[in-house]
């Protein structure tokens, strides 16, 4: 069993700057794939990044260059660093954990947070 915790979400305007955390219970956090997903509403979840035990990336095409994502594995902590931030951007965020390789599903992945809010204004 995992538990995740987001935070860090808020307001900010078209441009700036979030970074997102997301805290991990459990004793094999360094065994799972760790992904952040967004929800806008009326929208179906969506894959934004996702990094693996080794350190391994992958982003969505439409964060790519602009968000980044990382991992502490001795702190239990993944993060979502978000640079230049669009209206479009605008969505529940949510972090997950799957331990069936790094993959954009939603599906694939076990565990989920609550979500954090992060909208952008124009």
């Amino acid at each position: 069993q995992v538990h995740l915790v987001e935070s860090g979400g808020g307001l900010v305007q078209a441009g700036g700057s979030l970074k997102l955390s997301c805290t991990a219970s459990g004793r094999t956090f360094s065994n799972y794939v760790m992904g952040w997903f967004r929800q806008a509403p009326g929208k179906e979840r969506e894959f934004v990044a996702g990094i693996n035990p080794t350190g391994g990336r992958n982003y969505a095409d439409s964060v790519r260059g602009r968000f980044t994502i990382s991992r502490d594995n001795a702190k239990k902590m993944v993060y979502l660093q978000m640079n230049s931030l669009k209206p479009e951007d605008t969505a529940v965020y949510y972090c997950a954990c799957a331990s069936k390789g790094l993959r954009i599903s939603p599906a694939m992945y076990d565990y989920w947070g609550q979500g954090t809010q992060v909208t952008v204004s124009s």
